[in-house]
């Protein structure tokens, strides 16, 4: 379709940089979007199990948690058969495939087929688990496709561009979708027939972004470009003792985790619909004209993704994470703050409030995109200090095990939601937008929509003074990463002597 062409390098400072073609940067950022779309539809597995299987809020809580804990077990082990794998075909477009073919159909029948059906806890849990396998074998093997499309510092960052974007216009454009075009044509109520089609919408978009991801990554993913550098004739395969050893001495990987991790658990049970209902549909008193603000202030923010890769390329992604969570933490603030000392109903009844709101959303929103484009890079930058440490290419076994942690960690990003709510009423119930705002609602919608990102950014802060990953860092690896390549080489041509 696009025709073969060789594949572009770039020398910088003696060091030869493998670049990947902008077109093929950008269709490979939709492995970003693809996750996003069942990750908003599973943002909703609270009330498909309240609502079409009859299972209780708290309940609810503790089935995400443990399902999210079996999703994090098993990203090693997927991750071991991704690094052991390797045919003719190469093995990214034949994992990502697979997987979504299971988390579709676990998701078609658990919001389509079965939901209100009388069907009850055993199949909810049955589907869910399902699901935790197709997204884990799709999730992990998109992890390792940056990696492998560039080395260059310069434009790492700008994969990271893409997939950033990717991570909020898709769930951006989705929840519009949901919350304006669907729900309202449902009777603003989230019913087993809405949460149907919402069901619908993101397996279809993210069928779309699976199309272009594969051909995006057709050129890369031939077995010859999953090698190491290990002075072994033959690599040995990927064992869990490997990735013990990664937890154990690659410090980049143990800062990137409490960094990642800590940011992961509060921005996804601020992201929870049950958290977001009672902030749009209950504070703000506009369900969806607060979604519509929202996105008001996402779209113009997605200039600073572009903003932040100049400022990574420039001084590298460890500094560029420290420098855009110190804004995220200021701007998080100064909106606590303005929550606090206004009528929130303001915001959707009033031009100025509604202004200052947009504009607050935009820089956070920009600010946030900077530190997922950052981490995005930062995790490529793993992959290749760790295989300059060890000599072994593992890109699956690396972000196998950050996710493995990860998830474990954020696992409790529903329970703690749901948990919270039930703590001011919501037992059997879950947050509609028709309800009445509370003192109780407000400081609890606070609490964890901007309570829990600021710890969780103050931890990042933390994590990234112990990173050895500077940009001096990141050179010395990839010059010596090329020095071990060129002396396998000489050695085999010496061999064949």
């Amino acid at each position: 379709m696009f025709g073969k062409k060789k594949e572009q390098s770039v020398e910088t400072n003696g060091i030869v940089y493998r670049r990947a073609k902008t077109w093929r940067v950008a269709l490979a950022g939709c492995s970003s979007g693809i996750g996003m779309c069942f990750y908003v539809l599973l943002g909703l597995a609270s009330y498909v199990a309240n609502e079409g299987y009859g299972i209780a809020t708290a309940v609810v809580g503790i089935i995400l948690t443990a399902t999210r804990i079996l999703d994090g077990v098993t990203d090693p082990i997927i991750a071991i058969i991704i690094d052991k794998m390797n045919t003719r075909f190469g093995k990214i477009r034949i994992l990502m495939v697979a997987g979504w073919l299971i988390e579709s159909l676990a998701v078609l029948i658990m919001y389509c087929w079965a939901s209100g059906k009388g069907h009850g806890i055993v199949l909810f849990v049955l589907l869910y688990c399902l699901y935790v396998i197709g997204y884990t074998m799709c999730n992990v093997t998109a992890q390792i496709v940056p990696a492998m499309l560039t080395n260059d510092p310069k434009q790492r960052p700008m994969v990271g561009v893409w997939s950033t974007a990717y991570n909020y216009l898709v769930p951006m454009i989705l929840n519009i979708v949901i919350t304006v075009i669907l729900l309202p044509k449902y009777g603003n109520v989230y019913s087993v027939e809405m949460l149907a089609a919402s069901c619908i919408v993101c397996v279809a978009v993210s069928g779309v972004g699976l199309l272009l991801c594969s051909i995006a990554v057709s050129d890369i993913d031939k077995p010859e470009n999953f090698v190491g550098v290990a002075s072994k004739k033959k690599a040995e395969p990927v064992k869990v003792k490997d990735m013990w050893e990664l937890v154990k001495s690659n410090r980049a990987l143990q800062t990137f985790i409490v960094a990642a991790s800590s940011d992961k658990i509060a921005s996804q049970t601020a992201s929870q619909a049950v958290v977001t209902t009672m902030l749009f549909g209950i504070i703000i008193g506009n369900m969806q004209l607060g979604t519509i603000l929202s996105v008001i202030g996402m779209l113009p923010s997605i200039i600073f993704a572009f903003i932040g890769a100049k400022y990574a390329g420039k001084h590298g992604n460890k500094e560029a994470m420290v420098t855009w969570t110190y804004v995220c933490i200021t701007v998080a603030a100064v909106l606590v703050v303005l929550f606090i000392f206004i009528d929130p109903t303001l915001i959707a009844t009033t031009l100025p409030m509604m202004i200052v709101y947009v504009l607050l959303t935009l820089v956070l929103n920009g600010a946030k995109m900077c530190v997922t484009m950052s981490s995005n890079a930062m995790m490529a930058d793993i992959i290749d200090y760790e295989l300059d440490r060890s000599g072994k290419f593992i890109p699956a076994a690396v972000t196998g095990t950050y996710s493995f942690i990860d998830k474990l960690v954020s696992s409790f990003s529903a329970a703690i939601a749901t948990g919270l709510v039930a703590l001011i009423g919501y037992r059997h119930t879950m947050p509609q937008p028709t309800d009445p705002s509370t003192p109780a609602i407000f400081w609890m919608t606070m609490s964890m929509y901007f309570g829990l990102p600021l710890i969780g950014w103050v931890c990042t802060l933390c994590a990234m003074r112990e990173t050895p990953l500077s940009k001096e860092k990141m050179e010395e690896v990839q010059k010596s990463i090329q020095e071990k390549k060129q002396a396998e080489v000489e050695k085999v041509i010496e061999e064949m002597k």
